[in-house]
């Protein structure tokens, strides 16, 4: 063939088909076709001779080469005014951040990738049809929803995978069988991190024939094979999870990309599988070909998982040395999750993404009210004529600015409250993360060190003191798993996401009466439907810090707690106790920041909070908001 852009592509297609089957072909001959682009000089093929060597790289986990080379496609777009190629080599440089663990740059990427995506600009290339477009636009929000279920941001990723979902059922060929097929993977991931493992079993099933056959690379069926087994072992079927789990590795094996990650994935699996059958030999065999990649796996969630296996394996093997070392690795990584600043950042890019898009409309609005102000001057001057109809036109301008100004109050009041409650509802997230890992990781290796000091005692002979000084140790332990409990249901109560807010303020009533000489009175009427459990973390915190305030500083006999719920949507807060109150004139210099976070969440409610005390006279505390108003907010939230 002559030298021309039909033989470099010609090149590129035959190097990226046989990327499976022989790479180092596949490598040769995507590198003929870049040095063959830049020789013939077409700027557009250029750009894409760049972009399918990061996708090589990539493919090998080769991230640092993939950047590079993803980043001079980027370079080599921009040049030459390419709107899609550019915001495909947006989109290319977010996964290799998102495989890399570093979320913020990867947003920051997909973000730009969707602003080019979505503007109907890109579609004046004629070279470029609505299909293409939706297909990217459907990989891009696919990928989006892998980011939001990694941070756990489950509404978010069940919002983007329901996107691409919805783009694919528009078309009916193989191509769009085979993104769907891949998408309902992400579906099914979703299901079960939102506790629905049965729901993400039937999805992955249901589409397994496709992934099968159609044409999507072999590792992703690997990847299926390996969900599969994972939740029929969470629903305790096991000899099914042992069946896919063995496909997942003999799949591993016969693929080339990328094997040595794919093997040390798959043999995660077969290890839990032989460690639940307490086949502990078979387990640590396993589990030792996994090792290499986990310890040196740049994200932290894949270290997360490794490490907790390993702790569980080291504790029923007797092996406590280790099993408290691989828990310290597993607590290390967890801190690391919860205490970095990566959902922080990434929860910010979100909101300052939408935020933008509202400063927009506000920008817009501005400057059409200064449009319409220079033509009024315009109409003013032209002649006395037309007085009258300048004077129509002048009122008629004046009622659309104070529309515009409305909208644009409004548009800022929706921003303002949008992150107040994203803030808030971060930081409940992050106590019931932070709760359950203590219950569960903490708790329950404490537990079994009581256990087995337990059993130690009855094998041992001690004198009569050091009988005493060991069931003095172990009260000591009780003590301590007491403690640990107590803070992690203060944390997150699980009376309040099992049973609704009554019982959960109930409980912490009775919890706060434990060996007190006070007593506490709870009321609770009207509202014996369960609300949503945003609107009911709220409420038990406010409620929570009131009686807080009044247990430490009123010394009160006799503390009254009363929720009402109207007809009209309205509810009501009253804490009131008998003690000794303080004097209102001095609250401002005095007041603490448990008043500020009751204050802050009132304000968050769109509610208002009422103070009477005076010293000697107890003290009276009444909050009310309207229920409406947290079903809006929620939606605004939401969307």
């Amino acid at each position: 063939m002559p030298l021309d852009t039909a033989q470099i592509n010609m090149l590129r297609k035959l190097g990226s088909a046989i990327t499976e089957s022989d790479s180092s072909l596949s490598k040769q001959l995507l590198h003929e076709a870049l040095a063959k682009s830049l020789k013939v000089g077409e700027t557009n093929t250029i750009t894409d001779c760049y972009r399918i060597l990061g996708v090589w790289h990539s493919s090998f986990d080769l991230k640092d080469s993939a950047l590079l080379y993803y980043r001079l496609s980027l370079q080599s777009a921009r040049s030459n005014g390419n709107l899609y190629l550019v915001a495909g080599a947006q989109f290319n440089i977010g996964n290799i951040y998102y495989w890399k663990g570093m979320y913020d740059s990867c947003i920051h990427y997909y973000q730009a990738a969707a602003q080019v995506f979505e503007d109907p600009e890109i579609l004046k290339d004629k070279s470029i049809s609505e299909r293409q477009i939706d297909r990217r636009k459907s990989d891009l929000y696919g990928n989006m929803s892998s980011v939001f279920n990694s941070l756990k941001n489950l509404s978010k990723a069940d919002e983007h995978i329901d996107k691409a979902i919805a783009i694919s059922k528009k078309y009916d060929s193989p191509a769009a069988a085979d993104a769907l097929a891949f998408y309902m993977q992400s579906k099914a991931d979703n299901y079960r991190a939102n506790g629905f493992p049965e729901k993400a079993l039937r999805t992955r099933l249901q589409f397994l024939p496709q992934m099968r056959e159609g044409q999507n690379a072999k590792i992703y069926l690997q990847q299926s094979y390996q969900n599969i087994s994972q939740e029929y072992f969470a629903l305790g079927i096991t000899d099914s999870a042992q069946l896919f789990a063995e496909k997942s590795l003999q799949l591993a094996t016969n693929i080339q990309v990328p094997a040595a990650i794919a093997i040390a994935i798959a043999n995660l699996q077969p290890g839990r599988i032989a460690m639940d059958r307490k086949e502990y030999k078979l387990a640590t065999g396993y589990l030792s070909k996994s090792r290499d990649y986990f310890e040196n796996a740049s994200d932290p969630l894949e270290q997360q998982s490794y490490y907790d296996v390993m702790r569980q394996l080291s504790f029923q093997t007797g092996n406590y040395k280790e099993a408290y070392e691989y828990f310290e690795k597993y607590k290390s990584v967890n801190d690391s999750l919860l205490l970095s600043e990566k959902t922080k950042e990434f929860a910010e890019r979100e909101m300052r993404y939408e935020t933008e898009k509202k400063e927009n409309q506000i920008q817009l609005q501005h400057s059409q009210i200064k449009q319409k102000n220079i033509l009024n001057y315009l109409l003013i001057g032209s002649s006395v004529a037309l007085a009258i109809i300048l004077l129509l036109t002048y009122r008629n301008y004046k009622n659309r600015q104070q529309l515009h100004q409305q909208q644009i109050h409004e548009l800022e009041t929706e921003k303002q409250l949008s992150s107040t409650q994203y803030l808030l509802k971060l930081q409940e997230d992050k106590r019931s993360r932070l709760a359950k890992d203590l219950h569960d990781g903490l708790g329950g290796l404490l537990s079994g060190v009581k256990l087995q000091l337990g059993a130690m005692k009855g094998n041992l002979i001690l004198s009569a003191e050091n009988a005493i000084a060991f069931d003095r140790a172990l009260n000591k332990l009780d003590e301590s798993i007491g403690e640990m409990r107590r803070v992690a249901h203060n944390m997150m109560p699980e009376a309040l996401i099992k049973l609704g807010l009554r019982q959960a303020v109930q409980d912490y009533c009775d919890g706060l009466l434990h060996n007190q000489s006070f007593l506490i009175n709870f009321e609770m009427h009207g509202l014996e439907e369960r609300m949503d459990s945003s609107v009911e973390i709220v409420l038990y915190r406010i409620v929570q810090e009131l009686l807080n305030n009044a247990v430490k500083h009123s010394n009160a006999s006799s503390i009254l707690v009363q929720m009402m719920g109207q007809n009209d949507g309205q509810i009501t807060i009253t804490v009131e106790d008998n003690g000794k109150g303080f004097d209102l004139d001095k609250i401002d210099p005095m007041r603490s920041a448990g008043i500020r976070n009751i204050e802050s969440r009132v304000n968050y409610l769109n509610g208002a909070m009422n103070i009477k005390s005076s010293s000697g006279k107890g003290h009276r505390c009444i909050l009310s908001a309207r229920r409406n108003f947290f079903e809006k907010s929620l939606q605004i939230l939401k969307k």
